[in-house]
């Protein structure tokens, strides 16, 4: 079966619905490496007691995990939001290809705020260029 991105969002959409479930703000992300999941994962910051498990370091955690290396620089990730800057520098860290996501933050975020991480050019060199990044529209004239 062949996936796209709606399907990918729509997969972060229901992680983020399974966080707020467990009283975590409602944040999924998966990442994908040629069309297949390699990993998702749902926010956990609160229901964990660790600032540091974002939706989207979990999700880069576990794909580090599965594909043994740090280097993801096949892989694009989805997420319902737009990565935080804490996020951000895992996603620049290890070299995701595309970032698609479908809210902006309003504060801290890794493309619009003041601290665009994600997109600034004042990185190590040895991270690459920033990730594509896709900011999803749903198709609203789309008969569901």
């Amino acid at each position: 079966m062949i996936y796209n991105e709606e399907y990918f969002i729509a997969r972060c959409e229901l992680l983020g619905v399974k966080a707020t479930e467990q009283g975590n703000p409602s944040v999924g992300a998966v990442i994908v490496k040629n069309g297949e999941i390699v990993a998702e994962a749902a926010e956990a910051g609160k229901s964990k007691n660790d600032i540091t498990c974002h939706a989207e370091i979990e999700a880069l955690r576990l794909a580090v995990k599965k594909l043994q290396s740090n280097d993801l620089s096949e892989c694009v990730m989805y997420s319902t939001h737009e990565p935080c800057i804490m996020c951000s520098y895992a996603i620049r860290y290890y070299r995701v290809k595309k970032l698609v996501y479908l809210h902006d933050v309003d504060y801290l975020g890794g493309i619009t705020s003041q601290m665009p991480l994600l997109i600034s050019d004042i990185v190590p060199p040895h991270w690459g260029r920033p990730p594509e990044i896709v900011r999803y529209r749903k198709n609203l004239n789309k008969m569901v």
